[in-house]
């Protein structure tokens, strides 16, 4: 008999239903501690997990309780949100998509492993794996952005960084993967609302990159808080039993969100606890997140004839083997180390290496920037100069030891004159300081605008009906371009910011985003020449909020978009077309693309593509070239979208330079779902295209037949 098989015999109903049980730690002045009794459930085998407890010895002094002190001595495991970074924090998962760079992503997660196991912990939240399409939405700030397949290969490369080559040992952490299914979509942009997209929609943008996971190995999966047409996924048994582990094979640890099991009461499909928890198990979902609704609900929805112990038993199975993967049985106290991790200083050298990656540079007229040698005297306004970039999530991250956008310029810049004035204030009606900070502005060479949102504006709960600049920003920025000074704008945010009279007025416009404790730093980097700007949009940005959703990947309409035709696809008040397309990011140089072949150019259903086009650095400077690979099928039984991405790669050209970018890709690559949604190959011709943005005006193209 094995160890588990040994351990299920033993329990009591209560001690199986303890190991669903994951509870939270409460904040003391010192950090995290047990509180309300905790202490004494792990003793009695109550409790199964903990969520927000790290640090070496909080951990330890628990977990001791659990193995030395409680009857089976079943270790607990400790969770944690480190969603950008644990100790060192990096630039948010939007931002970092910016970088197009899945050994970055990976070698971030690593890191994050590295610190998160050092605290004690074995499990942490992350990767959000959700495709988002509407800005409006807080939680854009941590994903991957609008593309699925990009979505897939952050998926992929986080679960390296974050499991390591062996999930046991004491330097890695298991991933779960969230938030299944469907939970970028909410309804208006809305946090924990309803998502409401069809069959075609869930299986060919949402689910993929969920699939990605699980083949990649996935140990634990979180369902999302939404419900998906009328089903709250945490009671959605067709898609957690049925598709997620029967279709897809996952055979992990379902984790419920925060509170979620007891809120299926709210949804209107749970009349009380028991009823609630008794769709959640019978659903799937192993482990419920703090709500305690197993511990109150299980008993009486079993005396009630709701659910079998036999659920209860599979889902106490799933919990332990995991458990087992983790190694915590052999050595319960192999993670976790006296003052954490070491190596923080090397990790912060990583984090503004990835910090200047995920800036965009948006507009930069007449080559203002980088900053010429002949500007002195300069003046940096704006609420966000001297604000902490650490983000909406930022784990164990120290705001003290953040730099910020005024210190990395000082830094930067110590032979220049740097004046500072706020302005106004990020999101209330304070204007008192804005004649000030024109005043200062008049004397100087060149305006920096440090504008955009607080780390409090984005991530979740923090959805925005009006994405543009909150509070009275954009008196400070109109007042400041009515003085026809060069002038750069900086905005800080975790969604694209619709503020198209800023990006057309201003001379320069970079997005930093939300990017860690080097942000200071790496901006500095950036608009002194230091380094030269390489990060593209992960997500399409909207001229106007009611263009949203918008995204590359559309399809075609029987009337196209035509100004001169008023029956067509338009807006009679707003452009159709994005402020600026998934992809775009200026350097300092410029990039040109010509020859794109692709062979053979008939191509059979077990064939391979090769696709070659060349490169060219036309511009003064190195720099670093990124190009996207899209297909379309302009004919087919489904109708597809007009550009479906399938791969990216970059370049890195001395001035002047000329060199091939080459990708292979398998006939399956060209496959969609049909009628069915069911995966299948058409004959026909199909439209290579590639291009260093989804801009349909810039995009080189070639074509290729599939026969059957």
């Amino acid at each position: 008999m094995s160890r588990i098989d040994e351990l299920l015999a033993a329990m009591t109903l209560d001690e199986k239903i303890g190991q669903l049980t994951m509870v939270s730690a409460g904040m003391a002045v010192t950090g995290p501690v047990v509180t309300g009794g905790g202490t004494e459930a792990v003793r009695r085998g109550r409790i199964g997990s903990f969520l927000n407890l790290w640090g070496a010895e909080t951990v330890h002094v628990t977990q001791r309780i659990a193995v030395e002190e409680s009857r089976l001595r079943i270790p607990l495991f400790f969770a944690f949100d480190v969603i950008h970074g644990h100790r060192t924090t990096f630039p948010i998962p939007l931002a970092e998509a910016a970088a197009f760079d899945p050994d970055l992503w990976e070698e971030t997660a690593r890191a994050a492993a590295i610190e998160a196991a050092g605290d004690g912990l074995s499990i942490v939240f992350s990767p959000m794996i959700d495709v988002t399409r509407d800005p409006r939405w807080g939680r854009i700030a941590e994903g991957a952005g609008e593309d699925p397949w990009v979505t897939a290969r952050l998926a992929e490369a986080k679960l390296r960084g974050l499991h390591g080559a062996d999930l046991s040992a004491g330097d890695t952490v298991a991933a779960v993967a969230k938030h299944f299914c469907a939970y970028g979509a909410p309804t208006a942009g809305r946090e924990y609302t309803s998502a409401d997209v069809s069959e075609r929609a869930l299986h060919e943008v949402y689910l993929p990159p969920f699939a990605a996971a699980v083949a990649a190995g996935v140990v634990a999966i979180m369902p999302a808080f939404n419900d998906l047409a009328g089903v709250p996924m945490t009671a959605n048994a067709p898609l957690l039993r049925g598709l997620l582990r029967q279709e897809l094979g996952f055979d992990g640890v379902i984790i419920s969100d925060y509170n979620a099991v007891a809120e299926l009461i709210n949804h209107g499909v749970a009349g009380d606890v028991a009823e609630a928890a008794a769709l959640a198990i019978k659903a799937g979902v192993d482990i419920d997140m703090v709500a305690r609704a197993y511990e109150r609900g299980l008993p009486s929805a079993i005396e009630r004839g709701l659910v079998e112990v036999t659920l209860i038993e599979e889902a106490v199975r799933r919990v332990l083997v995991l458990k087992e993967r983790l190694g915590l049985f052999d050595d319960p106290y192999r993670r976790g180390i006296a003052g954490g991790a070491p190596g923080h200083e090397q990790r912060r050298v990583l984090g503004r290496e990835i910090a200047r990656r995920a800036i965009v540079l948006l507009t930069n007229a007449h080559d203002l920037l980088p900053i010429a040698e002949e500007i002195r005297r300069i003046a940096v306004v704006g609420p966000l100069a001297e604000a902490n970039m650490l983000g909406p999530w930022a784990g164990a991250g120290r705001a003290e030891e953040a730099v910020t956008i005024l210190e990395g310029l000082r830094s930067a810049l110590a032979n220049r004159d740097i004046v500072r004035a706020e302005g106004v204030s990020a999101g209330g009606d304070d204007v008192s300081g804005l004649a000030a900070a024109i005043d200062l502005c008049r004397s100087a060479d060149l305006i920096i605008l440090a504008v955009g949102e607080t780390a409090a504006m984005s991530g979740e709960a923090a959805s925005r009906a009006d994405p543009g600049l909150p509070g009275r920003q954009r008196e400070l920025c109109e007042a400041v371009l009515a003085l026809s000074k060069p002038t750069v704008a900086i905005l800080s945010c975790g969604r694209p910011l619709m503020v198209p009279w800023l990006t057309d007025r201003a001379s320069a416009v970079l997005v930093s985003w939300f990017l860690g404790l080097e942000a200071g730093h790496a901006i500095a980097d950036v608009v002194t020449g230091r380094f030269n700007p390489t990060g593209r949009l992960p997500v399409t940005w909207p001229r106007h909020v009611g263009q949203v959703p918008i995204y590359f990947a559309r399809r075609p309409s029987g009337r196209p978009a035509a100004p001169t035709d008023h029956y067509t696809s338009k807006y009679i008040d707003e452009s159709v077309t994005p402020l600026f397309p998934f992809g775009h990011g200026l350097s300092y140089t410029r990039f040109t693309l010509a020859n794109l072949r692709a062979e053979p150019a008939a191509l059979r259903p077990d064939g391979k593509l090769d696709i070659a086009v060349e490169v060219t650095n036309a511009g003064a400077r190195d720099g670093q070239a990124t190009v996207f690979l899209f297909i379309r099928d302009p004919v087919a039984s489904v109708a597809r979208p007009v550009l479906e991405l399938r791969s990216f790669a970059r370049i890195r050209l001395a001035a002047g330079a000329c060199e091939t970018m080459r990708w292979v890709l398998a006939a399956s690559d060209l496959a969609f779902l049909g009628p069915d949604l069911k995966p299948r190959l058409e004959p026909g011709e199909f439209d290579i295209f590639a291009g260093e943005s989804a801009d349909p005006d810039r995009l080189i193209s070639a074509k290729i037949r599939l026969t059957i």
